[in-house]
């Protein structure tokens, strides 16, 4: 079994009791926020190894890992094979920042995107900017409604009401 699915069986155990299942999400947070506090430190430092190297060297376990490696992964200039991956597949945490940053926002993670890290690495103006992307990429705008008696869209020249907005 790939890691990916072991890391999914166990996160996202339905069985478990809801107080164990968030007790596991927060040390898990908590795991994250210090890769991520590592890794902002020196944001151009391309990090790769193999996913037990990297677990080594953050000092966490292999499924812990790879959750890690799951969540990055759309954020990352080269995308890694997680679908695939097992202890000894090559990876790389070279990360695209603004990227990271939206991505951080989009997933309402306020304790990774408002690490101090990010001062270092954007202005409060970038960082402003990234954070608007980020929250109107959702925002569905309303497009301008069709009246009854506009002409019809469709290009027939009659109007709406005659035409495609006619009820069956």
């Amino acid at each position: 079994m790939a890691l990916l699915e072991q890391w999914q069986k166990i996160s996202y155990n339905q069985e478990q009791d809801q107080a164990t299942l968030q007790k596991f999400w927060q040390n898990y947070f908590l795991l994250e926020k210090g890769i991520y506090e590592q890794l902002l430190d020196n944001p151009d430092e391309v990090v790769s190894g193999t996913v037990k190297e990297l677990a080594d060297k953050y000092e966490i376990d292999i499924m812990s890992m790879t959750g890690f490696l799951d969540g990055i992964n759309d954020s990352l200039i080269q995308p890694n094979p997680i679908e695939t991956m097992e202890e000894d597949t090559q990876v790389s945490l070279a990360f695209d920042k603004e990227t990271l940053y939206r991505n951080m926002v989009d997933a309402k993670a306020d304790w990774l995107y408002e690490l101090p890290q990010w001062d270092h690495i954007f202005d409060a103006e970038t960082k402003k900017r990234l954070y608007r992307e980020a929250k109107n990429a959702h925002t569905i705008r309303n497009t301008v409604k069709i009246g009854r008696n506009d002409p019809c869209p469709c290009g027939s020249g009659r109007k709406y009401k005659q035409c495609c907005g006619k009820k069956k």
